[in-house]
């Protein structure tokens, strides 16, 4: 097949790796060019159904199915003596029931392995250093990393999938601030030794602070008895310091009877580490020869696990763009790919700014939401948000988000 267009690709993760595959599958020369080694460490474990999606679009779901993941089916919240399950093959949304919780540094590798063996080229520890899209075609100045020397790619276009790197942003100055506070993760990998016999391993924990309720924790299980832990709270709170966010994490899950229960037995053999002002936003998605994907262009917030669903639907998106501008088809970026983005990106946006005040976490724990549900699908297309199905907008909870969810906490707030 001959190829049709040229693009470079910043950042192997799982948008950029999704976008390769795809496009060369459809004909075109694609590089990605990765300032890492792959495996390396990264946080965001959680998948969502919706990405199976994704996967599957892609050509990778054989890969990822056989790799043996932990899998999921759900989500449990928990706060003091509430606890509440959301099991995915409930959703409103038909689509995947299951998913897989992930060591990323693994499960990325994966993905750019599956897009090597189908045809795209990875450029290891190459970072990209300076932007020139004045010019007729793209030009990027690489730094090899393994010996410091520089040099120049041009492409038909430029896909920018790095990450919390957010090279095109900074490089190109489309920062613009998040409209969230400034809160902060602090979390590592435990071997988590967990006895309790009930312990569903298939299912995210996410657990509320005993007293201060803009405070959770996440518990992510892995296949191989190790787990994700983590603590969200606004930095002034959590009060970590450079020397001392083991200390902080150990504290925070001693507040927490049932967390520190289960972890009893843990081992801390991992750094803790610790983001600050995790949040981002830019000015534009795209622009003359470049778009931003995933995280690159906007990260809102670990609560909900939305970050690789986001990365992964932006990858479709704008394989599909990219495609029709490179065989010379109208292409329209701001309504076929920045603007579809954004709806579901507002539709997490409406659920994670409610958690943090309060409202969600009144539905969510509601005891009688189940027979609210059982009259009219509520939990159910609560359960397809969950799910990362944002973007179906046959659910109302998707299509006009905002008041839904409002007029659903009036309900379910206790008085």
């Amino acid at each position: 097949m001959a190829d049709k267009g040229s693009v470079i690709i910043i950042g192997a993760g799982p948008s950029g790796s999704i976008a390769a595959a795809l496009l060369h599958n459809k004909g075109h020369q694609v590089v990605i060019v990765e300032r890492e080694t792959f495996p390396r460490f990264s946080i965001g474990e959680s998948l969502l159904p919706q990405c199976m999606e994704f996967i599957e679009e892609a050509g990778m779901l054989e890969a990822v199915e056989a790799a043996g993941f932990q899998l999921k089916t759900g989500a449990a919240f928990l706060h003091h003596d509430k606890h509440t399950e959301f099991c995915f093959a409930d959703k409103f949304t038909p689509g995947f029931d299951t998913t897989y919780q992930v060591q990323r540094g693994r499960f990325d590798a994966l993905l750019a392995d599956e897009a090597q063996r189908m045809g795209a080229e990875i450029r290891w520890q190459q970072e990209v250093v300076a932007a020139d899209f004045s010019v007729d075609k793209p030009l990027l100045t690489i730094q090899d990393r393994t010996n410091g020397q520089r040099y120049q790619m041009s492409a038909d276009f430029v896909l920018d999938a790095s990450g919390y790197g957010r090279v095109l942003p900074r490089l190109l100055d489309l920062e613009k601030p998040s409209g969230f506070p400034v809160r902060q993760a602090v979390f590592t990998h435990v071997e988590d030794r967990i006895d309790d016999a009930r312990y569903d391993r298939t299912k995210i924990r996410i657990v509320v602070h005993p007293e201060l309720t803009d405070v959770w924790y996440w518990l992510i299980p892995f296949s191989n008895g190790r787990c994700s832990l983590g603590v969200v709270g606004e930095a002034n709170v959590l009060k970590v310091t450079d020397s001392d966010p083991q200390t902080v994490l150990q504290q925070f899950v001693a507040d927490e009877p049932v967390l520190s229960a289960l972890l009893h037995n843990a081992v801390f053999d991992t750094p803790v580490n610790s983001i600050t002002g995790y949040s981002a936003n830019v000015k534009s998605l795209y622009g003359k020869g470049y778009a931003l994907l995933g995280n690159a262009g906007e990260f809102l917030d670990p609560v909900f696990s939305s970050g690789v669903t986001i990365a992964m639907k932006s990858a479709s998106l704008a394989a599909d763009v990219l495609d029709r501008q490179l065989n010379g088809l109208p292409a329209d970026w701001q309504s076929e790919f920045a603007e579809p983005l954004q709806r579901g990106v507002e539709t997490f946006r409406t659920f994670v700014t409610s958690w943090y005040e309060g409202g969600f976490q009144d539905v969510v724990f509601y005891e009688r939401l189940k027979q609210v549900e059982q009259k009219n699908n509520i939990k159910q297309m609560i359960c397809s948000i969950l799910a990362g199905y944002v973007w179906d907008e046959n659910n109302p909870y998707v299509k006009n988000s905002r008041p839904r969810l409002k007029t659903l906490i009036e309900l379910c707030r206790e008085p």
